[in-house]
């Protein structure tokens, strides 16, 4: 199990300093917008995975005037306590650090503490481009398997390599045509890795995600899951050579695993076209649930869950099936952020469940 016992903030976005204790499983953190509830979920999240949630550059989250930033975190995990700290220099170096050993790569740290997040924007993840599908999945993935985050980094590092001599290229001269032809294997090697390791654990957790919508939404619409690759059909390999001359032509690796999407259904048809609102919402939810299971499946103990303003996102039904599941069916820490600290107060008190209330008044 992993317990976050203590977090404090230097610097970080709107807080100067900041020292939050935490001494329940569910934890509310209430207040208006604005005053930082976000930013204290993704603190958290940063000690987690050694970065933000969002896709925003690091020098944002500096506090007004100043040059960096520190957050620093008492766990327990596995019944040993660690101090986990994150730092972002004036120099715009980031250091991780655990019990004051900075770690050489922030790779050894992913999955240590695995977390999941359910914030407004996911929605993105039903709405969205195949991207937004693949890093969920890539996300997911890299927490519960070193060797999968291990393979997916040297596959991106020689995905840039090859990108950048595309680029480069001009006419078919030997020393190029040879170097291309090493990327080439690197790539197919790694990419049919990857390819594998997605086609091996999404079954099973296309079967949870449909059992959670099944769950949340109460509907009797037909849903399907799909893994859509080009390799389905063939090898890393035989794609790249298939698409070579594509590829010199557009100055980029046109195929892949990097263009991978999961097809979300309903009724045969893209849920995105053919679901409400209500609908798109359970099942983000149910995706992001099932996310949370099969890690605890996998690690043996709960991630941490971190729900930034959900109850902006659900009707009153569907906000208490959610709570009773994930604070009374399962282990593990919650994080809970709203603007009404009566509102998430009742459905508690309905639930039965004892929380903690951080409340953060504005400036």
């Amino acid at each position: 199990m992993v317990q976050l016992h203590n977090i404090s903030l230097t610097y970080f976005k709107n807080y100067a300093s900041g020292v939050f204790h935490f001494d329940q499983p569910i934890v509310a953190i209430c207040g208006p917008n604005g005053v930082g509830k976000t930013n204290l979920l993704d603190a958290i999240h940063f000690l987690c995975l050694t970065k933000s949630y969002f896709s925003i550059a690091e020098s944002q989250f500096v506090h007004r005037g100043m040059q960096g930033f520190r957050i620093e975190g008492a766990w327990t995990r596995n019944e040993q306590a660690e101090h986990l700290a994150v730092v972002l220099r004036e120099n715009g170096k980031k250091e991780m650090l655990i019990n004051q050993q900075p770690y050489q790569r922030f790779s050894e740290h992913i999955g240590k503490y695995p977390c999941v997040v359910i914030a407004p924007d996911d929605i993105e993840l039903i709405n969205g481009p195949a991207e937004v599908r693949r890093k969920f999945l890539d996300t997911l993935l890299s927490q519960l398997d070193a060797d999968y985050l291990q393979t997916l980094i040297v596959y991106n590092k020689v995905l840039h390599q090859r990108n950048a001599l595309l680029r480069m290229h001009h006419g078919s001269h030997s020393g190029s045509m040879e170097l291309l032809n090493t990327y080439d294997v690197q790539l197919s090697e790694a990419g049919d890795k990857i390819f594998a390791m997605r086609k091996r654990f999404l079954p099973d957790f296309f079967k949870s995600a449909a059992a959670f919508y099944a769950e949340i939404a109460s509907d009797q619409e037909k849903t399907a899951f799909q893994y859509e690759s080009k390799l389905q059909e063939t090898s890393m390999t035989e794609l790249l050579l298939q698409n070579r001359e594509k590829d010199l032509y557009m100055q980029r690796t046109g195929q892949g695993i990097h263009r991978d999407d999961l097809l979300l259904l309903m009724n045969e048809a893209p849920f995105r076209n053919n679901a409400s609102q209500g609908q798109k919402k359970s099942l983000l939810f149910a995706l992001k649930l099932a996310e949370a299971e099969v890690m605890r499946i996998k690690k043996g103990y709960a991630p941490v869950l971190l729900l930034d303003d959900v109850f902006e996102k659900l009707d009153a039904q569907r906000m208490h099936q959610l709570l009773a599941y994930v604070c009374k069916k399962r282990d593990g820490q919650v994080f809970i952020t709203d603007t009404h600290k009566d509102r998430i107060g009742k459905h508690f008190e309905t639930l039965g469940i004892p929380y903690q209330l951080i409340e953060l008044a504005g400036e």
